[in-house]
């Protein structure tokens, strides 16, 4: 159990490094677009959200979850795009109710409750990428080529063709 634990731990500290990064990339994002541009402030999060996610998908497939299964990347990036896409809901929806239902845009109210977005949307992403999207191998088995680490016994008697 300690180990499971260990390596929950593990997982949670790389999967929160890359998600800082992109916390970092979406915010400065946001922020540079808000100020470079005439948008709304929800549409300025929406770009700034989906440049992390583009961020974060590189960071989580080449660091956080290296030694998972790569044999699927096409199913394994429509449900990264499908997660990501309700973590984008999330995220700017929770920015939306605050901007618009309750009329706070200030510029520190809105990079409050895109903060706060972000938290919420992070422990969704979280729990969907590890369980759905970067899937753990059976024991025994190597990331590149899926093939099994263990050797089988063979058994007494076999013959080749057989």
């Amino acid at each position: 159990m300690w180990h499971r634990v260990g390596r929950l731990w593990q997982e949670a500290v790389k999967f929160g490094a890359v998600g800082g990064a992109g916390l970092l990339v979406n915010l400065l994002v946001f922020n540079l677009v808000r100020h470079v541009t005439d948008l709304q402030v929800v549409r300025a999060s929406v770009i700034a959200t989906v440049v992390s996610i583009c961020f974060n998908y590189l960071g989580l497939r080449h660091f956080t979850y290296r030694d998972r299964d790569k044999s699927g990347r096409t199913r394994e990036m429509t449900l990264f795009l499908l997660f990501s896409a309700a973590g984008l809901v999330i995220e700017n929806g929770v920015l939306y109710l605050a901007t618009y239902g309750f009329g706070w845009d200030s510029p520190l109210q809105s990079n409050v409750f895109k903060f706060l977005g972000i938290g919420i949307a992070t422990l969704f992403r979280f729990w969907s990428y590890r369980t759905w999207v970067f899937r753990t191998l059976p024991h025994g088995q190597a990331a590149c080529g899926g093939t099994s680490l263990r050797t089988e016994p063979k058994r007494a008697g076999a013959r080749a063709g057989r």
